[in-house]
């Protein structure tokens, strides 16, 4: 069963919003179907009713995310563990219509949709998704972007656990930041320095005179 194929299903519902930004564009049924991809049969079942639930359902699995950026493992997989109980996936062997070289079908497991609503489905597969990457690759390859105010989700699948924001465009942003704030540090510290020449030459002069003064 390929469930590295679902792990992004939660990726994907979770960053319909961007909570810093105000953004929400899950906000019509239209945008609930085109979550489902290439699932175009799942996506036909969503009804404007699913817009609210998806919302729910949402809400929940940045929750998982939250916990596991903020380094409680436990809560994390609590939170995850209660949406798998709530969104039970359903399992089916498929593949009549892939053939190998000889003609033979091509049979293998996947998640069926769920008979009950299209949130259901959605939600039992990105759950159960996300289950497998957090148990094949660890609670900390769950993260949210560190590029503020960007924080969206994401799954971390580089070798040395280095990943921090969730696409190139948010890395070359925060880089951009840090360089300039790098900037504006060195120069004030070297403007800084320009004017603590000038006070301690006039120190040192007075001192000289005080010391002259002294002598006579």
């Amino acid at each position: 069963m390929e469930l590295a194929y679902y792990s992004d299903y939660a990726v994907r519902l979770v960053n319909t919003e961007e909570p810093l930004r105000g953004k929400d564009t899950l906000t019509s049924v239209d945008a609930v179907r085109d979550l489902f991809g290439t699932n175009q049969e799942a996506a036909r079942r969503a009804t404007d009713a699913d817009v609210t639930r998806f919302r729910s359902v949402r809400a929940r699995l940045r929750t998982v995310f939250e916990a596991a950026d903020g380094g409680d493992e436990t809560l994390s997989v609590n939170l995850l563990n209660s949406l798998l109980l709530e969104f039970p996936v359903s399992p089916q062997i498929s593949g009549h219509h892939l053939r190998d070289d000889n003609g033979r079908p091509q049979w293998h497991m996947h998640l069926a949709d769920h008979p009950s609503n299209a949130t259901a489905g959605y939600a039992a597969i990105a759950a159960m998704g996300l289950a497998f990457h957090l148990t094949e690759y660890g609670v900390d390859r769950l993260g949210l972007c560190e590029a503020a105010p960007c924080r969206n989700a994401y799954l971390d699948t580089s070798t040395n656990r280095s990943r921090r924001y969730c696409s190139d465009r948010c890395a070359t942003r925060a880089n951009v930041a840090a360089y300039r704030a790098r900037k504006r540090l060195e120069a004030e510290r070297s403007a800084g320095t320009g004017l603590a020449a000038p006070h301690a030459q006039r120190t040192a002069a007075s001192g000289e005179r005080t010391a002259a003064s002294t002598e006579r």
